[in-house]
């Protein structure tokens, strides 16, 4: 049985996801660095940087980085869907997951914790840095949108949603990039609604984000 280490409303729900599409056994331990509880220790045992998600294989060994755990179950699920079996699909779609691990995601931390990136400590400098960066991050998801164009009532992955679709759908809650996308790309917007809605993702997104409009910026 797969364990999966997060807390609602955070980047442990593309996994989630992904592990219900592909039909193996799994738990939630339910725990995050900002929510303190009994948990926390364990997840700190098997990650000492306390990140969420993390999920443990059947087979003891320990995975962190949401895109390498959806590379990992794509792999190890090939009749999932999570990635393509046409090799320049797939690598596509790993490169997009890179994308967003290596630039989306860390504006979103930036957005969250502003202090770990500067010696200044007054609000003024704060907000500077968030204005900065949240520009950048929509900046970020644009490219995103030109790079993986979709047909109508199609997806990234294809006639489902793949891995770099939950991703996508999770990763851009935050940071305002959803409503700029309505404005800037709206067909990327539309993509992130079709895969909100989809019956393979609806159903843990639901329980991450009974009212998607009030998610906070970060993860």
């Amino acid at each position: 049985m797969y364990t999966l280490f997060g807390f609602k409303d955070s980047g442990s729900a593309s996994v989630e996801c992904a592990l219900e599409m592909t039909g193996a056994p799994y738990r939630i331990v339910e725990t995050a660095s900002w929510e303190r509880n009994e948990a926390l220790a364990e997840l700190e045992r098997i990650n000492p940087l306390k990140q969420i998600p993390t999920l443990q294989l059947p087979d003891g060994a320990v995975l962190s980085e949401s895109a390498a755990i959806l590379m990992h179950l794509g792999r190890a699920f090939p009749n999932s869907g999570l990635l393509s079996d046409v090799p320049r699909e797939r690598d596509l779609a790993l490169r997009g997951m890179v994308y967003i691990a290596a630039n989306c995601y860390p504006c979103v931390t930036i957005l969250d914790y502003p202090e770990r990136f500067t010696s200044a400590t007054d609000d003024a400098s704060f907000a500077a840095i968030r204005a900065g960066t949240r520009e950048r991050l929509h900046r970020h998801w644009e490219i995103f949108a030109d790079l993986h164009p979709v047909e109508d009532a199609r997806f990234i992955g294809g006639d489902q949603p793949g891995a770099l679709d939950l991703y996508a759908a999770v990763v851009s809650r935050w940071g305002g990039a959803r409503k700029h996308a309505q404005a800037s790309r709206p067909a990327f917007s539309a993509l992130l609604e079709r895969i909100d809605s989809h019956p393979a993702a609806a159903l843990v997104f639901g329980r991450h984000w009974p009212t998607p409009a009030q998610s906070p910026t970060g993860a």
